[in-house]
Formats: C-alpha cells, structure tokens, sequence
C-alpha cells in the first residue's frame, strides 16, 4: 500500500490535471456516496465514502476542531484510503489535507471553466486560509485573462499576511476592507470562510458575475444571502451531497426562498449538456460541496501522477 503527504507529493504545478480528473470522472457511471457526521459542531468527525465504477472504493475521514486554531494544530486533519474495485484490497492511504486542497481548487475550477467568463479579468476572494490561497492559483492558471484578484476578511491582518505570501509567488493579490465595493466589480467572487451567516449580498452582484461558494459544509452554514440565490442561475457539484445536507442551499430550499426547480443543473448534467441558457449577463452560482466522490477522482489522479 502506498503512503502519500503532502510533502511526498510536493507542490501542484498543474491544475488542469485535477480539473480534467473530475471532468473524466463525470463521464463515468454516477457515483454511490455516502457522508456519515458525528460529534458536536466544532468538533466533528466526517468520514465520506465512494464507490465509482472504473475507478474503486474510497473512504475519507477527517477530524474538523475548531479550537485546534488556538492550539497551532491543523483545523481539520484525516486521512482517505483507497481500495482496488476489484479485489477490496487498500491500494493507498494519502494524507486528507492533499486530497482536500486540490479537490476543493479544481472542483470550484472546473464549475467556473462551465459557467464563468472565460474573459474575466478581476476575482474577488472572501476568505484568507489556505483554501482561498490555492483557489487563487488554480484560477490563475486555469483563467489567464484574470489580471488581478482581490483578498477579503473578517481579520484584515490575515487577509493581508496571504496576500503577501502570494505576491511573493508573482501572483497579483490586493487586500481591501470594502467587500461591497470589490465585489461590485468582480467577474468572479469566491467565497471560501467558515461562515455560518452570509457574508456575500446578491445587491452587490452585477450582471455577469459567476460566484463561487465553497466554504459551507453544515446544515447551519451560509455565505450567500437568499438574494444571490434568486438573482443567480443556480449549479451545483453535486445534487446528493448539496441539496440535503448543506445549509447554503438546504435553508432557502426549507423555507421556500428556492425549489428543487431552481437548481438547474450538476457536474453530471454540465459534463453531459452544458449549461442551461447561459447568457453573458446571467450571474452564475456554482455550489462547491465536495462530495466523497471527488476526493476518489482526485486520488485517483495522485496515483496515477505517482506512477508515472
């Protein structure tokens, strides 16, 4: 069985590996996924299985702490087994902070490769951890029209300690106080917080925006108000793993702001038809769940990465 961390595998050079791994993975037979959640919000464990016919069985399992911050320990900590489809054995054991970086990045990618501009040029990230950092160099590749992106949070001094850690890498990346302002002229917004209550409004979205959400994970949490979901043509990765479970979409579903309707499409459909009636002033919201499903293509990627 193989062991992969991080530091083995190194640093992403290319990120259309992964989008296209999970672009592939959407042309095969739909996924069996299932999310078991135990313990109190804030110190949760998360385990996300997978079965996907032609490529095997993956398991992830992961420790979200929220009080490990004050610890100087990882929030979030965990590891996915991998297992061959046909004979059950465990082929691989990666570390859950690798598969979860490039899944979230190219997940949210490849939503913006199907529904955003392909001409954008400014991006707006709410968020300053390491998923806001990452996404940043993922749409940088991946979107070379962007000629600058904008770093928001709650904690400006956070915000701008990442901003000159990418600078520092050559990527364009200012800091601003002034969310409603950048937002206003963004193509591409990108919320990556913890958030339970939105911190993104659908007044400050002009036409054309795509948005991307990926930072809710909970039944109780958001970081899109109900108007960016009535004002937007709403997608999502996946519809088993969003609809239900996540807050972002399972709260204005619950209480009637949006129906079952109003989701036009996932991954699936998107890799099948494109995108329903896709006009340059439409605003786009993808939905970033991250299913189980995901992290198995992405694995799967690794492996193959590593044997090469």
């Amino acid at each position: 069985m193989k062991f992969i961390t991080r530091e083995t595998f190194g640093p992403v050079t290319d990120w259309s590996v992964f989008t296209k791994a999970i672009d592939a993975g959407h042309a095969l037979p739909k996924a069996e996924v299932e999310d078991v959640f135990l313990g109190p919000p804030g110190n949760t464990l998360l385990s996300r299985a997978a079965h996907i016919k032609g490529i095997g069985f993956g398991v992830k399992s992961v420790t979200v702490i929220a009080e490990n911050t004050q610890r100087d320990l990882p929030s979030v900590q965990g590891g996915m087994i991998v297992f061959d489809e046909q004979t059950g054995t465990p082929t691989a054991l990666i570390d859950s902070a690798l598969i979860t970086d490039i899944k979230t990045a190219a997940d949210s990618v490849l939503g913006a490769r199907y529904l955003a501009r392909p001409d954008a040029k400014h991006m707006v990230v709410l968020g300053a951890g390491s998923v806001a950092g990452n996404v940043i160099a993922a749409y940088r590749q991946m979107f070379p029209d962007i000629e600058r992106f904008t770093l928001w949070n709650r904690t400006h001094a956070k915000a701008q300690a990442l901003a000159e850690t990418l600078q520092s890498k050559g990527l364009p990346v200012s800091v601003t106080r002034d969310v409603s302002e950048a937002v206003s002229n963004a193509d591409i917004v990108t919320c990556a917080t913890m958030s339970i209550d939105p911190v993104l409004k659908g007044k400050w979205l002009r036409p054309g925006t795509h948005v991307d959400l990926i930072g809710a994970f909970r039944a109780d949490m958001r970081e899109a108000d109900d108007d960016v979901l009535t004002r937007g043509q709403i997608y999502v990765d996946s519809r088993d793993t969003t609809l239900a479970h996540i807050g972002e979409l399972k709260i204005p579903l619950d209480t009637g702001v949006i129906t079952t309707a109003d989701i036009l499409a996932d991954l699936y459909q998107l890799k099948a038809t494109g995108p329903k009636d896709r006009h340059p002033d439409s605003i786009t919201v993808f939905k970033n769940g991250g299913g189980a499903h995901l992290d198995l293509m992405i694995a799967n990627a690794i492996l193959q990465l590593k044997a090469e």
